[in-house]
């Protein structure tokens, strides 16, 4: 017990310090990149990191109550170009999984279960837990998607900010909401992240928080944005949840899959930016705003950089969730091929 708490101690303690680092420096999405990279570097130098269980669902549902709160009464009007995005969105995943799977077969010589997992743009917990029942190889899916995550977190953000100079790491302006209605949204949305978690639900706490603040603002019963502190602590806290993860790849694993994980990673960037040019010249909608939406990382992280960078909130939130449930029906089908 001591023990666990000495590493949640450091890893937080290096989170805070990397996201405060960054923020300070002006780094788009600082907080996030921040964290990430100290709690890596943390792990790098060889003491255990890691947090609680409970704290990772706290961050990450107060991620979904920020999200939610960008759902007005204007939000009905937008959904008929919206679902245009999304066909180009899903349309996107198909060509991302068949483009990496190609790639990792014939240059990397990796089977094509292994492949298609591998190249899934998104729900990377889903593609490990196929791969250890036995379907492809788990190191090789493993190391593929925590490279892209992690490639993707650190990438993303510089480069949405010079797609588009409006983009801004301050978010918006709207007031903060009050401290008791956050406070019920977040207990009630951490305890429904927990059951829908139970169940098998992705990013469950996220989607919770989301869809209670979502209601709670659309029926006029909540006002405003999570606070700032929260949002921070929250951004720093997902960071350290993603360098975590990066500790679990050993130096043997790194030199086998690195040019593999590159080569999906590069090619997963370019699809979604096409994509996302395209949906701009559709709809009209800011190109780097797209782009976030389409970006093939987690749904946390994204969501979380889409929020940092002062996107709609909910139009990024919205394609998220939307990619995620697009790849459970898409991946299983990829596989069967």
């Amino acid at each position: 017990m001591a023990r666990d708490l000495t590493r949640y101690a450091a890893t937080l303690a290096a989170a805070l310090a990397g996201a405060a680092l960054a923020a300070l420096l002006g780094v788009p999405a600082g907080a996030l990149i921040g964290s990430t990279l100290a709690v890596a570097a943390l792990a790098a130098a060889g003491p255990a990191v890691g947090l609680p269980t409970r704290l990772r669902d706290v961050a990450f549902a107060t991620i979904g109550v920020s999200l939610g709160s960008g759902v007005d009464e204007g939000l009905f009007g937008q959904l008929g170009t919206w679902a245009v995005s999304l066909v180009i969105l899903t349309a996107s995943l198909v060509a991302t999984i068949l483009t990496g799977r190609v790639l990792l077969t014939r240059w990397f010589g990796l089977d094509r279960e292994t492949a298609v997992l591998a190249s899934s743009p998104g729900t990377m917990s889903n593609a490990i837990a196929i791969a250890s029942e036995g379907r492809g190889d788990p190191t090789a899916v493993m190391f593929l998607q925590l490279m892209r995550l992690l490639f993707l977190v650190l990438a993303i953000p510089p480069l949405a900010v010079v797609l588009d100079g409006s983009a801004t790491a301050g978010g918006t302006a709207a007031p903060a909401m009050a401290l008791v209605p956050f406070a019920l949204l977040l207990a009630l949305a951490t305890v429904l992240g927990l059951l829908g978690g139970r169940a098998g639900i992705p990013a469950a706490s996220l989607l919770a928080g989301m869809i209670l603040s979502a209601s709670g603002h659309a029926t006029g019963l909540v006002h405003g944005l999570a606070p700032g502190w929260a949002i921070a602590g929250a951004f720093a806290v997902t960071g350290a949840v993603l360098g975590a993860r990066m500790s679990r790849v050993t130096m043997a694993q790194a030199r086998r899959y690195a040019l593999a994980g590159v080569c999906v990673v590069a090619t997963s960037l370019v699809i979604s930016l096409a994509a996302a040019l395209v949906a701009q010249a559709v709809t009209g909608l800011p190109l780097s705003q797209v782009w976030i939406a389409y970006a093939p990382g987690g749904v946390e992280a994204m969501a979380a950089i889409g929020l940092s960078l002062g996107f709609d909130p909910a139009f990024v939130a919205v394609h998220h969730f939307a990619r995620i449930f697009a790849l459970l029906l898409i991946v299983p089908m990829a596989l069967r091929l």
